[in-house]
């Protein structure tokens, strides 16, 4: 009986035998409960998508609004610096229609409110462009002529037409202006 007893054991040559299976019944709940927790933390992330989405359309919504603003209330610095000299020029024109009205003091008191508008504009970076005798520089500087002249040197300017201006640096008008042709050429006859 001992040889029978052999041959119904199988032989494992040493090595443990392999683990049954588990039951299906209890990894039925813990599949059931994974499933839950991954289709709750899926509804999670798409609601914090959501949100995500909503907060970029609103942050664009609100720059858009700011930009807006911004580009509506500007050049209020610079308005609020222009009333006193709108008030001037009020003050002047009510001056020059009085009877007997000076036509000096009336040019001076121009005069002064055309420097009081420059001054406010200069606070503000406008820088004016007043090319006379320097040397012609086609980025800040428009020919509109060119004239023969003894007294200037060739390709310098010799007047200025209208003066050109810079805001903080940047090219806002080149001033208009007539360069010489150095030395007038004598004509020869054909």
């Amino acid at each position: 009986m001992s040889d029978t007893s052999q041959t119904d054991t199988p032989k494992t040559n040493g090595a443990p035998p392999a683990p049954e299976p588990p039951a299906t019944a209890p990894a039925t709940p813990a599949l059931a409960e994974q499933l839950a927790a991954a289709r709750a933390e899926a509804t999670a992330a798409h609601e914090r998508y959501l949100r995500a989405v909503a907060d970029m359309e609103n942050f664009r919504k609100r720059t858009l609004r700011e930009k807006d603003e911004l580009r509506q209330f500007a050049a209020a610095g610079v308005v609020e610096d222009l009333i006193p000299i709108l008030d001037n020029l009020s003050l002047g024109l009510a001056a020059a229609k009085q009877q007997g009205g000076d036509g000096k003091s009336i040019a001076d008191g121009v005069a002064m409110v055309l420097e009081q508008f420059k001054g406010t504009l200069a606070r503000h970076g406008l820088k004016d462009i007043n090319p006379a005798g320097a040397a012609f520089d086609p980025h800040q500087h428009e020919c509109i002529a060119h004239q023969p002249d003894d007294k200037v040197p060739e390709e310098k300017v010799v007047s200025v037409v209208r003066l050109g201006y810079l805001l903080n640096g940047r090219l806002l008008r080149p001033a208009s202006v007539i360069v010489s042709s150095g030395p007038a050429k004598p004509e020869t006859k054909a």
